[in-house]
């Protein structure tokens, strides 16, 4: 069945996940943590061309010795299509960095005077502090420091181009025909054009619009929520009583819902304006698709390996035959089973590498690891669109005295949450999560699950919601 998080909380009232949240938020904000502010960022064709300011910068910050350039003092430019550039150098171990930061403008709460360094259209040079040399141009489009088009050198004639999206490599090491040290003066648009289609532009030309009917939905679900309580094996039926999943009796008070019986609620509430009706439990248990093996089929009533699994497969078919037509309901069309990048950066304590990310696997889904990227992707190519997340891993006890048969290890679906990658109204990048009758912090959902996976569908979303 369904499990709690592996964190420990008070299931209510007013402790637990949604006191931790508002804790979790409010020092996000106080540090600064809680996600870039893209204020009025324009299209990327629109971006403020400022190579001329650069060819003035070359002989002084580009190619001057790193000593000079680390002893001069920001300088303060006014660009001749609007905006103002500071243009500072920042030290670090083995490199420094050369940076023309853009103002933001725009941001709620922000006023005239910041130059953070990935505001729209800053451009940032990296060089080694021993020789000089150049390592990397990296020119962020959208005010967003996760999301950036990166250069490098290649040879003499030749520079390659990163792509890169929450830490996920859109584009990796794509050779240009141009020197390196040309990209230093050449107009930005000339440089993302010797590209030509590789270049994923639609990845940093978000519309907020597209998501209006999202964020309403989030703002519906967010004003329900007080109402709702936890309770194992909890689910609200096609009558409208609640009951546990197992058994579908009458739940003994306090009455609530588990993580299922949650997205199941979410669910009911985004078709029952359409249908007049709540999904019955049963066929909800029942399994979709093709899944596990000789191995797992034993234990499939002594542990319901793939529970959660089939449970969000169900609510997704039911979903897309209801918004579309059943032909719409197959395994192929509601599960997520590709990805726009094979690389990820892994951050570990002050390191980082890069790794190849095997991506969708069959009866497990994608690693935590790749799922920010994922998610930021996948609200581009699908607005409109939530997914259930269900949460799995290998799962097994050793023999002992007590337990003589163990319990071998296989992969165990013990968990579901609810999904929503949006833009708001600012353009800022975001992904609300709820589970368990809580809304929770993406954050604290991606990292509080190491080395699992995660399996997503997806969900059509329209304005109206009525659980």
């Amino acid at each position: 069945m369904c499990f709690k998080p592996f964190f420990q909380y008070k299931d209510r009232p007013g402790g637990g996940l949604r006191a931790a949240g508002r804790l979790f938020l409010t020092a996000a904000f106080a540090l600064g943590l809680a996600g870039p502010l893209s204020g009025l960022d324009q299209p990327t064709r629109r971006i403020v061309d400022d190579s001329s300011l650069r060819i003035s910068l070359k002989d002084t910050w580009f190619t001057e010795v790193p000593g000079r350039v680390l002893d001069r003092r920001p300088e303060l430019r006014n660009l001749g299509g609007g905006g103002r550039i500071q243009i500072r150098a920042e030290a670090g171990r083995e490199e420094f960095m050369v940076i023309l930061a853009r103002e933001l403008t725009g941001a709620p709460g922000v006023g005239p005077g910041a130059f953070p360094g990935w505001a729209q259209g800053s451009w940032i040079l990296s060089r080694r502090k021993d020789s000089g040399e150049a390592v990397r141009i990296r020119v962020f489009l959208r005010s967003d420091p996760y999301t950036y088009v990166q250069f490098r050198p290649l040879r003499d004639d030749k520079c390659q181009m990163d792509v890169v999206l929450y830490d996920g490599y859109i584009l990796r090491s794509l050779p240009l025909p141009i020197p390196f040290e040309r990209l230093y003066t050449i107009p930005l648009e000339e440089a993302l054009s010797m590209a030509g289609t590789k270049f994923p532009r639609k990845y940093f030309d978000p519309d907020p619009a597209n998501y209006r009917d999202l964020r309403g939905f989030i703002a519906r679900v967010r004003e329900r929520l007080p109402e709702l309580e936890f309770a194992d094996d909890g689910a609200i039926d096609d009558l409208g009583n609640y009951v546990y999943i197992n058994t579908l009796e009458a739940q003994k008070e306090p009455v609530g819902l588990n993580c299922s019986g949650f997205a199941k609620w979410v669910v009911d509430g985004i078709l029952r304006p359409l249908t007049g009706d709540r999904l019955p439990i049963g066929p909800l248990k029942e399994p979709f698709g093709l899944r596990g093996s000789s191995f797992t089929g034993p234990w499939e009533k002594i542990r319901d390996p793939y529970f959660g699994l089939d449970w969000t497969r169900q609510l997704a078919s039911r979903a897309a035959s209801v918004f579309r037509s059943p032909a719409y309901g197959s395994l192929e069309e509601i599960e997520v089973q590709s990805q726009p990048f094979s690389q990820i950066i892994i951050r570990e304590r002050n390191a980082s590498s890069i790794r190849a990310w095997p991506g969708f696997l069959k009866d497990a889904g994608f690693g935590f690891e790749g799922l920010h990227p994922l998610l930021y992707t996948l609200a581009i190519d699908e607005p409109g669109r939530i997914y259930l997340a269900a949460v799995n891993t290998e799962m097994g006890a050793p023999v002992t005295d007590q337990n003589p048969r163990g319990r071998p290890r296989m992969r165990q679906f013990f968990h579901v949450a609810v999904l929503v990658p949006y833009f708001n109204e600012y353009g800022n990048f975001q992904v609300a999560v709820f589970e368990s009758a809580e809304e929770t912090s993406f954050n604290n959902f991606k990292t509080r699950y190491p080395n699992h996976a995660v399996n997503l569908v997806r969900i059509p979303v329209e304005a109206a919601f009525e659980p």
